[in-house]
């Protein structure tokens, strides 16, 4: 079974369906071997945090949840479009990520 994910920490992206679709954000947390990710602001759930210190308050605190991989795609920097990520040997003989809608070809950091 491969534990590779397309999206690196730091990635914008966007979620492509789900109760969040259409949301942007930022990949806080990859998690190959489950497949997951966890972008900022997507996905908000509530958890039921208990005082663990004195003085440290309970409650309810609102947190992003983890979402499987395949349900966030790459948003390119140049076109600013939802893409497939490819695969290109650059001047320098170093393997990057690139924008596959036609005509960008742009390059991911």
């Amino acid at each position: 079974m491969s534990n590779k994910v397309h999206v690196k920490t730091g990635d914008t992206v966007i979620v492509i369906n789900g109760k969040d679709r259409g949301k942007t954000g930022k990949v806080m947390a990859v998690s190959p071997a489950e497949g997951k990710v966890i972008v900022e602001g997507v996905n908000v759930v509530t958890k039921h945090v208990k005082p663990r210190k004195m003085g440290e308050p309970g409650g309810l605190i609102k947190a992003e949840a983890a979402l499987y991989a395949n349900k966030v795609q790459l948003v390119c920097p140049k076109c600013g479009q939802p893409t497939r990520v490819g695969h290109a040997i650059d001047s320098k003989g170093k393997k990057v990520r690139v924008c596959k809608k036609s005509g960008c070809a742009a390059q991911f950091e």
